[in-house]
C-alpha cells in the first residue's frame, strides 16, 4: 500500500505541466489527428444512436398496427372492409403486403370478367389459372417492405465494423507521436511516456464505445426483421388460401 501511493504522488508530481489526469483532459490535450479521429468516432455514434432510436420508434408503432390487422384478418371480415383498414394503417408491412395482393386480385378479377363475357364459372377457371399472379405480388411486396425494414442497418453494420480500426488507427497514432516526444527530449522516464500513451489510448476505447452498442443493435435489428419477413410469408401463404375459398369454386 505504501508503494502505490509513493508511485503515484512521484507520477503525479512528475507530471508536465497542462496534463490532466481525466477523459477530457487527455482529448483536449490529444493532437490535431487524434482529435478528427475522436470527431469522427463521436459522429457514428451520434447517427448509429439515432438510427437506433429512430427504429425502436418505428417497431412500436409497426408492432400496435400489426396486431390490429391482424385482428381483423383472424375475424375473417370481407376484404373490402379489410383493404380499409389497411389503407390507413401506413406502418404496418403485413398490410401493405395485403394491398399488394387485393389490388392484384382486383385486377386479375376485372380482366377474368371481360375474357368470360361475365361467365360466374368462367371467371372461378381463370382466377383458378391466375392464383400464380396474386402469389407472386404477395411476394414481390414482402420483399420490398423487408427492403424497407433494413434500411439505414448498412450504417449500423458499418459502425461496428469500421469504428475499432479507426480508434486503433488514433492510437497508433498516437504512440508514434509520443516516441516522436521521447525522443526530441531524449528521456524514456515514466513521466515522459504516461501522457502521450494515454492519449493515444483514448481512440481505442472511442472505438470500442461506438462500436459496441452498433453492433448490438444491428443483430437485434435482423433479429427482428428475420421475424417480420416470416410473418408476411405466412400471411401471404394465409391470404392466398382465403381467396381459394372465397373466390375459386372448383367442379364437382
Amino acid at each position: 500500500m505504501t508503494y502505490n501511493v509513493l508511485f503515484t504522488s512521484v507520477l503525479v508530481s512528475a507530471q508536465p505541466d497542462g496534463f490532466e489526469p481525466s477523459v477530457f483532459g487527455m482529448i483536449m490535450n490529444a493532437g490535431l489527428v487524434g482529435k478528427l479521429v475522436l470527431l469522427t468516432l463521436f459522429l457514428f455514434s451520434i447517427v448509429s444512436w439515432g438510427i437506433v432510436i429512430h427504429k425502436l420508434k418505428i417497431y412500436r408503432k409497426i408492432n400496435s398496427e400489426t396486431e390490429t390487422f391482424q385482428d381483423a384478418f383472424s375475424r375473417r371480415a370481407q376484404l373490402e372492409q379489410i383493404y380499409n383498414l389497411a389503407k390507413r394503417l401506413k406502418n404496418c408491412p403485413m398490410a401493405r403486403v395485403f394491398l399488394a395482393g387485393y389490388i392484384e386480385l382486383a385486377t386479375q378479377f376485372q380482366a377474368t370478367q371481360a375474357d368470360s363475357n361475365n361467365e360466374v364459372e368462367g371467371d372461378e377457371n381463370l382466377l383458378l389459372e391466375k392464383l400464380d399472379s396474386i402469389g407472386r405480388s404477395l411476394e414481390r411486396a414482402t420483399a420490398q417492405e423487408v427492403t424497407k425494414l433494413e434500411r439505414w442497418l448498412i450504417f449500423l453494420g458499418t459502425t461496428g465494423a469500421v469504428t475499432p480500426f479507426i480508434g486503433l488507427f488514433g492510437t497508433v497514432w498516437g504512440v508514434m507521436d509520443a516516441f516522436s516526444g521521447i525522443g526530441a527530449k531524449g528521456s524514456a522516464n515514466i513521466a515522459v511516456v504516461a501522457p502521450g500513451i494515454s492519449e493515444a489510448l483514448i481512440a481505442t476505447a472511442g472505438g470500442l464505445f461506438a462500436a459496441i452498442p452498433a453492433v448490438i443493435a444491428y443483430n437485434y435489428f435482423i433479429y427482428l426483421v428475420k421475424i417480420k419477413a416470416t410473418e408476411m410469408d405466412n400471411f401471404s401463404l394465409d391470404m392466398l388460401s382465403l381467396i381459394d375459398r372465397i373466390y375459386i369454386r372448383r367442379s364437382a
